[in-house]
């Protein structure tokens, strides 16, 4: 199975930390954050904010119709869609049905979620039902509106600090085409989860097992400590293995696409993994935290900038809420 392109959809609009700050001390009685705290507790300068009214099968759709465009296809051509994201427009029908609408496509659908690897997770999908021979060609997107899941009014230091992940959130869409291929592509791949660590980050809302308190709920909430945690404690073990198992070593990959939730677990990653700064694509502090759009978008952003092409080995590695971790390597097509 070989990458037949991608492309990611960064939404015009910017907000800084500042912004994010004076918005949570207009809404939080009795509570202002230290001017700078956001930034000094995640590196994040600025995030991409999607429009009102603008969805995130609007995301989705948007970076899906340039792929397809830049590919010369038509959504005729695709046999399956698949939308992989941590957002999604409705509780029900699967998101993937309004992308599938939205871009004029006929083929089956269905949605892949598993937080912030839910892109990495669609391309194990993919792949597994272009293997069997099912599907020729199959479209992977997402969108994401983390945005929308931020707490703004915040009664003391201590929520804030457990409302921060949704102050590093941003706006974006991805998609990428996988294609059956006897060429290069996809040759290796290994998953992870460590479920009982479930609770590290978590939206209450929109769900059955939870309150519905209308204060409380429907906010991301993270325990970054702990997320930073699973970063040095699964990571570097899962990349040596899967090194190990493949023959390769580090030098001999173009780039590697790794998710990124805030500078400060980027830099623990780079201090634990073995992986150069040098060998990233380093998007979180312009960009913020586009959730499982992370990979897709430095994927695009690397082939735009000449930092990989054809025949260049790629490796993914994604990291969901500390649950799971995943590792995929594929050979760019010739």
């Amino acid at each position: 199975m070989t990458i037949g392109g991608v492309s990611a959809y960064l939404p015009p609009a910017l907000v800084a930390d500042r912004e994010i700050e004076d918005r949570i001390g207009r809404e939080s009685p009795g509570f202002t954050p230290r001017p700078g705290a956001i930034g000094k507790l995640s590196g994040i300068r600025t995030r991409h904010r999607a429009a009102e009214g603008e969805q995130a099968s609007d995301l989705a759709v948007t970076a899906a119709a340039k792929l397809l465009s830049e590919t010369g296809l038509a959504a005729s051509d695709v046999d399956l869609i698949l939308f992989a994201s941590a957002s999604q427009d409705l509780i029900e029908p699967a998101t993937a049905h309004v992308v599938a609408a939205k871009l004029g496509a006929t083929c089956p659908v269905f949605d892949v979620k598993n937080a912030c690897n839910s892109f990495l997770n669609g391309m194990q999908v993919a792949e597994s039902l272009i293997l069997s021979g099912q599907y020729r060609r199959v479209l992977v997107c997402t969108g994401e509106t983390g945005s929308r899941v931020v707490r703004w009014s915040v009664a003391d230091r201590e929520q804030f600090v457990d409302s921060l992940a949704g102050y590093t959130l941003s706006d974006a869409g991805a998609a990428m085409l996988l294609e059956s291929s006897a060429g290069p592509g996809v040759f290796y791949r290994d998953f992870t989860a460590d479920s009982a660590r479930w609770h590290v980050s978590s939206i209450p809302g929109h769900g059955g097992a939870n309150s519905r308190d209308p204060v409380a709920d429907g906010y991301i909430r993270g325990a970054g400590r702990t997320l930073m945690e699973s970063v040095v404690r699964g990571i570097r073990p899962q990349l040596d293995a899967a090194l190990a198992r493949t023959g390769l070593a580090r030098e001999d990959f173009a780039v590697f696409f790794v998710h990124q939730v805030g500078v400060p677990h980027l830099r623990v990653f780079v201090e634990h993994s073995g992986v150069p700064e040098e060998q990233l694509v380093v998007t979180i502090a312009d960009h913020g935290n586009v959730a499982s759009c992370s990979l897709p978008l430095q994927l695009s952003l690397a082939l735009e900038s000449g930092r990989c092409g054809p025949g260049d080995k790629i490796a993914f590695i994604g990291l969901a809420g500390g649950t799971s971790i995943g590792v995929l390597f594929a050979e760019l097509p010739s």
